[in-house]
């Protein structure tokens, strides 16, 4: 491991999984860049001052091992190395941004990243939950594997190491993106249906990922797809930034729902 320092930050440069574990220690001070595109405007602009920043890209902490049915993602994984993976989250990840932006952005980064803003912040979060994705993490209290949701929860100073998703037997995306050069999305949403039943997931529903137990649990009661929709509202916490307004995001959220899960059932 080296170091070195920028105007009065340190910068770490880890050589493995131990010694990032070790750098990050409990957080405090510390900022970490994966692909770098949320934390260097960040950084440039001064809204952040880290002690420390970690640097991860030499961490081994990158790439996708299959076994069996479910997959292993390193947090370090590029957005475009995830565009092939299994659907929705492959589907997810050819609609982050742009071309550039998915070369460099990570899935820790994304995950970590508030949704919402006029940046693609959270764009996977939505495609994690649907997939019932487990998220191992380092801290002060050493290492834990957390259900996405729980992670999402609490986003207390944690180092993401790695994501564990379940392959799905069939799978439902649907999103609305703003007209712009980047198409950052507004609203995503995710469906799929794993050995542990239907999940949906939502994108730029709330402060971050969303998992709409309203709508699985309406459509578990017979409830028709429009019917199971409009459920979505309930679990969402719409917000205005940047990119839309709650009213829109109100408006459009049953919507999308509606078609993913039509898209789910032409998956059949």
């Amino acid at each position: 491991m080296t170091s070195t320092s920028l105007e009065n930050a340190e910068l770490v440069l880890p050589t493995s999984r131990d010694e990032a574990v070790h750098a990050f220690g409990d957080g405090s001070g510390v900022a970490v860049l994966g692909g770098g595109t949320i934390l260097m405007p960040e950084l440039s602009y001064g809204r952040l001052r880290p002690k420390r920043v970690l640097l991860l890209q030499d961490a081994g902490l990158s790439g996708v091992a299959r076994n069996g049915g479910s997959l292993t993602i390193g947090a370090m994984t590029t957005v475009a190395e995830l565009e092939q993976g299994p659907e929705p989250l492959g589907t997810a990840a050819r609609n982050v941004a742009d071309h550039e932006i998915r070369a460099q952005a990570t899935l820790g980064g994304n995950l970590c990243a508030p949704a919402g803003g006029a940046t693609p912040r959270g764009d996977l979060q939505a495609a994690l939950i649907a997939l019932g994705a487990q998220v191992k993490t380092a801290g002060k209290d050493g290492e834990r594997t957390e259900p996405i949701e729980d992670f999402l929860a609490a986003p207390d100073r944690r180092l993401v190491l790695e994501v564990e998703i379940e392959e799905p037997q069939r799978a439902g995306y649907a999103a609305a993106h703003r007209p712009h050069a980047h198409a950052y999305t507004i609203v995503a949403v995710c469906a799929a249906e794993t050995s542990a039943g239907l999940r949906v997931g939502l994108t730029g529903a709330g402060p971050s990922g969303v998992r709409a137990h309203s709508v699985e649990d309406a459509l578990a009661a017979g409830a028709s797809t429009q019917e199971a929709a409009q459920k979505a509202l309930d679990d969402a916490q719409l917000q205005d930034d940047a990119l839309a307004s709650a009213w829109y995001r109100q408006r459009l959220l049953p919507v999308l729902v509606r078609r993913a899960l039509d898209d789910l059932e032409g998956g059949t």
